[in-house]
């Protein structure tokens, strides 16, 4: 308190109040409530009444302190509840804000985890380094088809929503779902090439490549002959320099042929027969080895020889007025052109050659009207029509098909009472009449028109291994034909041959760079997560519900590789007999057709599946769900690689075949397919339509149930990658990128990969990230357009 003058002390004690105190509320306590003047008084006797009544308030009442004591104990312990209450919460928030930022650190940062540092990593890392990120463009780089001009790290971008499909700007072209033309040249000048991954298939003929082209198993007989036989087909200039010749001496060895004037009149199944056995050659008819979908034997390994319509080398068309095929009138002209040109690089006569090119044509047009597309086969219930040998000797006798059957497989000990399978059992009729028919007409007895049409057959299959000017023609007529895809490089074309001869030593080869724990880990993580999204689905009735359900529990996903490990001596025993040339690549050919014909012999009796090493998708084979080998090859996937990385492409993949393969009828089956694809093609008009708006587009059902099933194949992968951080925390980092940024990034660069269903995906894929990424916290920056104001008011998918 204030001191107090000491002459007013003096007066207090001399005179004190002798006046009780009057009654009244209780006051404030004195603590809040008493103030002293700061000047004198006026008089002194109002100064005395005033200090008399303050003193009177001073006095000690002890029922007064006490209720001032309560009153400033609660106020106090209010206080402190408060102070510590805050604290707490503080230390909470504090708590939680650590733990989400080492969350998002670990997910998001790739300076937290450590570099990855393999030859594999540092090929991809320089490939990253050379795409657009998707997290620094992100209104610009989701727009896009395939075929359409790509965005690169250097470039400026293009006008949003040109060539998209079905964008309203596109509209007036009435062009939905091509390919934009014009385009490949540009990404070549600009080097953009090989900006986005390639689709399985390249994917996986380049790995081939570069072990055909690698140092691997040098003291292996087999491995040695297989990349022999690679590197002759390669040396074009052999090639070239041996023109024509060696298919000369092979029309020799045939008995000639009535082109040249030469031909010693070969009787006609003893010729097939041969092309049959010794060169896979099947002029009039197709033959390979295969099952009986219509045995439902569980597990049964039973093959048959089937029996089909040949690829005929004329162009042919389907008239769906009369139900029946036909040379294709408009195409007639180059086709003659090339047939004239094939005679005159073999040393024809020019006099004669017209002659036989049109008998030759008039033989193809016949058989051209006998065949029929697959739809309309099917249609007619005209596939796997079982019968045997022997029946079939009698519904087409032109064909001695005991004997060529039996060349064709040789040594397998053929009867008339084995069974084979037809596939247009029509057209296998009309082509033995056709053959006794122009077998009969003795005026062509020394012109042969049958043994010409062998010949050429003979030529188409040679015609990889000839030079130049041949396959210069096949171009030619391919181009007048309306073919656009270009020429394949030299290198797939050989990498395509030699595994034709040679597949059981280059998925030997394959086995053995095949990281089998890291794949068969990614595969049942995926399907794992597959199974769970199952239930998360909106079933419109509980029979389609339990019917998917049993179907997909039953299956047991593996890795498809061989059962029997291959060893160097046995590949060395199974190729002694094959002796390549290193300067005769025709040579070598001949010997590969002969390869390719004991293959299809061993699968005829084989009691397992092999492995097919061109295999790059998914597939049913029983109660077994098998992923190729062919799959898991670099770029795509690398057991080095961060996992992120494999997730986010393989995984990716995986989860996207499994959904078309198991759930073909699911958007009749679940209410949640039209939901989701629906609110994904919200998030996309917003986007598009900011680029140009002209009216906006509906989504058939086929759109409907692509949309759902990619964007579910992404929620399913990362998912799959997110359980595998918890069973493994640690992951690697690729140039800085890490976790989540790094799996989508990853994604992003996936482009145009060649499946069945492509045609039905109206917006690019990797614009999924910024639906994944619009309502949730996986995502280390936001992918929203600065531009666009709706965005964030779109609802989760």
């Amino acid at each position: 308190m204030s001191e107090i003058p000491g002459g007013l002390e003096l007066q207090i004690s001399v005179q004190p109040s002798s006046q009780p105190e009057p009654e009244r509320q209780l006051p404030t306590p004195p603590l809040f409530q008493l103030s002293l003047p700061t000047q004198d008084p006026p008089n002194i006797r109002d100064q005395q009444t005033q200090l008399q009544s303050e003193l009177q308030l001073s006095e000690p009442n002890p029922e007064l302190q006490h209720r001032a004591k309560t009153v400033w104990i609660t106020h106090r312990r209010l206080l402190l509840l408060l102070l510590g209450l805050s604290l707490c919460a503080a230390i909470l928030g504090l708590v939680y804000l650590m733990h989400h930022k080492l969350k998002n650190r670990n997910i998001h940062q790739g300076d937290t985890a450590t570099p990855c540092l393999s030859p594999a990593c540092q090929r991809a890392s320089a490939h990253l380094s050379m795409s657009a990120d998707p997290f620094e463009q992100p209104c610009d780089y989701f727009l896009f088809t395939c075929g359409s001009d790509r965005l690169s790290a250097d470039s400026g971008g293009r006008q949003r929503g040109q060539g998209i499909p079905g964008h309203p700007q596109n509209q007036k072209k009435k062009t939905v779902w091509t390919e934009s033309g014009g385009s490949n040249k540009a990404r070549e000048d600009r080097g953009l090439g090989e900006e986005k991954m390639l689709d399985r298939k390249t994917v996986l003929l380049q790995y081939l490549r570069e072990i055909l082209e690698s140092n691997d198993r040098p003291n292996s007989s087999a491995v040695q002959r297989a990349r022999g036989f690679y590197r002759s087909c390669l040396d074009t200039k052999s090639i070239e320099t041996a023109g024509a010749e060696p298919f000369l001496s092979l029309i020799q060895k045939l008995g000639g042929w009535a082109v040249s004037g030469q031909w010693n009149q070969t009787d006609f199944n003893s010729t097939l027969s041969l092309l049959m056995r010794d060169y896979s050659t099947f002029p009039f008819f197709n033959l390979y080895v295969g099952k009986d979908p219509n045995e439902n034997v569980h597990g049964t390994t039973k093959r048959y020889i089937q029996i089909d319509q040949p690829d005929l080398l004329i162009p042919i068309e389907w008239n769906s007025k009369t139900q029946k095929s036909q040379a294709k009138t408009q195409t007639l002209r180059p086709f003659l052109a090339s047939c004239q040109r094939y005679l005159a690089l073999l040393g024809a006569p020019a006099s004669s050659s017209m002659i036989h090119v049109g008998m030759f044509i008039s033989l193809s047009s016949e058989f051209a009207v006998a065949t029929a597309p697959l739809h309309y086969r099917l249609l007619k219930g005209q596939l796997y029509q079982r019968m045997t040998i022997k029946q079939l000797q009698h519904l087409a006798p032109a064909i001695d098909w005991l004997g060529c059957l039996h060349a064709a497989f040789h040594p397998l000990p053929l009867t008339e009472d084995d069974h084979v399978l037809l596939h247009n059992l029509p057209y296998i009729v009309r082509m033995s009449r056709i053959i006794d028919k122009w077998l009969n007409r003795h005026e062509l007895s020394s012109s042969s028109p049958l043994h010409t049409y062998m010949v050429l057959s003979l030529l188409h299959t040679m015609m990889p291994a000839l030079d130049s000017r041949f396959t210069g023609t096949v171009n030619n007529l391919s181009v007048s034909l309306g073919n656009s895809d270009g020429v394949a490089p030299r290198w797939k074309h050989c990498v395509l041959e030699t595994e034709r001869g040679f597949d059981l030593v280059l998925t030997d080869l394959l086995s053995e760079r095949t990281a089998h724990r890291e794949a068969e880990e990614i595969i049942q993580n995926i399907f794992s997560t597959f199974q769970s999204t199952l239930h998360e689905l909106s079933w419109t009735d509980l029979n389609s519900q339990q019917l998917v359900m049993k179907k997909v529990q039953s299956l047991k996903p593996r890795l498809w590789t061989t059962t029997e490990k291959f060893r160097e001596a046995e590949h060395d025993l199974l190729f002694s007999k094959v002796t390549f040339s290193t300067q005769s690549f025709f040579s070598n050919y001949v010997q590969l057709l002969s390869l390719w014909q004991n293959r299809q012999t061993k699968l005829l009796t084989q009691q397992k599946e092999a492995p097919d090493i061109l295999s790059v998708t998914p597939f049913l084979l029983g109660d077994e769900l098998l992923f190729p080998m062919g799959i898991f090859v670099p770029p795509l996937f690398h057991p080095t690689y961060p996992r992120a990385m494999n997730y986010g492409v393989i995984g990716f993949l995986f989860a996207k075949d499994i959904l078309h393969m198991l759930l073909p009828d699911i958007y009749s089956q679940s209410e949640t397919v039209h939901a989701v694809a629906e609110c994904v093609w919200a998030h996309y008009l917003t986007v598009a339509e900011n680029a140009d708006r002209g009216g906006v587009f509906s989504l058939s059902a086929a759109q409907q149930q692509e949309v759902w099933v990619q964007y579910s194949a992404l929620q399913i992968a990362l998912q799959a990658y997110h359980q595998s951080l918890k069973d493994q925390p640690s992951d690697t980092s690729i140039s800085g990128l890490s976790h989540t940024r790094l799996f989508l990034t990853s994604f992003s660069q996936l482009k145009c990969d060649s499946d069945t269903y492509r045609e039905f995906m109206p917006l690019e894929p990797s614009f999924l990230i910024t639906v994944i990424c619009a309502q949730s916290d996986l995502c280390p920056t936001s992918l929203q357009c600065p531009s666009i104001t709706q965005q964030h008011s779109l609802q989760t998918c």
